[in-house]
């Protein structure tokens, strides 16, 4: 089981409260991720990625274990914890400005 943490505002649209948790076939990528919670959750498609290039969203980023994920390859296999359901995949959304 993948669990997934939304950012507030994708929350709410997709009206999910807490944590997502995904049954995501091996080898798990983030893009096998979005794309089982694109399927659950309609009102997403289009907000995390570009639904017609699937590119990430600028503002948008991915993390999981410590680690910033998202110049990763999309069809990378996630760390081990966020395979096993130990650790989540954050999606979160980034801040500009100063």
């Amino acid at each position: 089981m993948i669990r997934v943490v939304l950012p507030a505002h994708l929350k709410n649209l997709a009206k999910v409260n807490g944590e997502v948790r995904l049954e995501v076939a091996e080898p798990v990528t983030v893009r096998q991720v979005l794309d089982a919670l694109e399927a659950r959750h309609p009102p997403l498609r289009g907000t995390i990625r570009d639904q017609q290039t699937g590119r990430r969203r600028a503002f948008i980023r991915f993390y999981a274990c410590e680690e910033d994920l998202s110049n990763e390859s999309l069809d990378a296999p996630l760390p081990d914890r966020v395979v096993a359901g130990q650790e989540p995949l954050l999606v979160v959304g980034a801040m500009a400005g100063g």
